[in-house]
């Protein structure tokens, strides 16, 4: 038995449109505005939604969860992800269960684009 199921994840940031758009743009679906300031990225890759809750902090810590973002080429993904406001943070790591990059979104927020070997 569990207690219940994921709805949404929920992401504070200073500009919530801008960061939906990079996130819509890395795992698709679309992207809807709300009146409140909130922005909603509906139908991305299989995900509950994702909703980008406005806040006036920037990020100031490490993330304590984050998503692993499966592609087929790192390095390829790498370039596109920082084209549209991403980071790389470091090398890509390869180790016995393949390889990740770490990367921060535009508000620097931690994710990886991972590989596995399968």
């Amino acid at each position: 038995m569990s207690l219940g199921t994921v709805d949404q994840w929920v992401v504070n940031a200073v500009e919530p449109s801008a960061l939906a758009r990079f996130w819509g743009f890395v795992l698709g679906g679309e992207v809807r505005d709300r009146e409140d300031g909130w922005a909603v990225l509906h139908g991305a890759s299989g995900l509950p939604r994702l909703s980008f809750q406005p806040t006036s902090e920037a990020k100031h810590a490490p993330n304590r969860i984050h998503l692993d973002v499966l592609v087929e080429d790192i390095a390829e993904a790498v370039q596109v992800a920082a084209e549209h406001g991403g980071t790389p943070v470091g090398e890509t790591v390869t180790d016995e269960q393949g390889s990740f990059q770490i990367l921060q979104d535009p508000e620097g927020n931690e994710f990886c684009l991972v590989n596995p070997i399968r």
